[in-house]
């Protein structure tokens, strides 16, 4: 059975600051823990094809790979998905924005399925997954909801 993870966020700042900062790829190793860079491939229209960067794991492995993303911004939404899954079979994501009685509510949708061959099976994934998108999750809301504040 394939990989999913379910994960969100309220934002205490407008929704339109929310897309911008959160769609603002080139800024993503500021908004991010986890990346070391953004390198756009090519950009057409909303869609952008993009290699992205981590810093090294606790085993000096740098992790590196191209994925497209789409915006909707009359839908609130983004699909993204990887172009080298790496390790993945294949690599689904799809981020939802949508106003909150608190601010913003972000969410983000992980479908994957992990390769035989990969360090991780798609369980290890899911739990590395839900972690860590609640570590950068945090990360993003407070680095947002500061940026809010100064405005």
């Amino acid at each position: 059975m394939p990989g999913h993870t379910d994960n969100e966020i309220v934002i205490a700042a407008p929704l339109d600051l929310v897309w911008e900062m959160t769609n603002d790829l080139e800024n993503w190793p500021q908004l991010f823990s986890e990346y070391a860079s953004v390198e756009v491939l090519d950009r057409q229209g909303e869609l952008v094809r993009f290699r992205l960067t981590m810093h090294p794991d606790e085993n000096g492995q740098v992790w590196s790979w191209v994925s497209e993303r789409e915006t909707d911004r009359d839908a609130l939404a983004v699909r993204a998905r990887r172009v080298e899954p790496g390790p993945f079979e294949f690599m689904e994501i799809r981020w939802e924005y949508a106003e909150a009685p608190a601010g913003t509510r972000m969410r983000w949708i992980q479908d994957f399925a992990m390769k035989p061959t990969a360090p991780v099976d798609d369980e290890g994934m899911t739990g590395h997954i839900n972690r860590n998108s609640k570590i950068q999750m945090q990360l993003i809301r407070e680095k947002v909801e500061k940026r809010a504040a100064e405005l």
